[in-house]
């Protein structure tokens, strides 16, 4: 196909075709490898597409390592990597505000509700902690959060 048309039908697949590249390596990487993969990816001039890719790898390897010692250096090794960019820094800290409510290590309930509604909905989906559960029924970010944090409580109270 000729003319501009084809041209962008092009990039666009290129763009896919990378993407999806992307993941596979992302997933496929060493631990030693992935601080320079995740770089090469965050210099790719499709900043958008690159930076999604990234974070789901990131989201993917902090499920991983939540509960795991060394999810610390590994977030840390993330963050400077991610240098500037706003949306993977703030996913990281929000993994690492995540693994603190996880461990039993200090948090404040301020950073808890006001965190993302990403944060805020994997914080219901996935903590067992009724004290931030509790916190997320009464001030969640969205009526969605709120009621599906109060659901969360009353399955807890109910088994016990």
């Amino acid at each position: 196909m000729s003319g501009p048309h084809g041209a962008g039908n092009r990039s666009a697949e290129d763009e896919h075709q990378r993407f999806a590249r992307y993941l596979h390596e992302l997933a496929v990487v060493r631990d030693e490898d992935e601080a320079d993969l995740v770089t090469r990816i965050l210099r790719d001039s499709d900043t958008t597409m690159a930076q999604s890719a990234i974070v789901r790898h990131l989201d993917r390897r902090a499920t991983q390592l939540l509960a795991d010692e060394g999810f610390t250096a590994w977030a840390r090794a993330m963050a400077e990597i991610s240098g500037e960019r706003e949306f993977l820094a703030r996913r990281l800290h929000e993994w690492a505000l995540l693994r603190s409510i996880t461990v039993g290590e200090p948090w404040g309930s301020e950073e808890v509700t006001t965190g993302s509604d990403w944060f805020q909905r994997k914080a219901v989906e996935a903590l067992p902690s009724s004290a931030v559960l509790t916190l997320l029924a009464e001030a969640g970010r969205t009526r969605h959060v709120r009621a599906a944090a109060r659901r969360r409580l009353h399955q807890g109270h109910r088994s016990d």
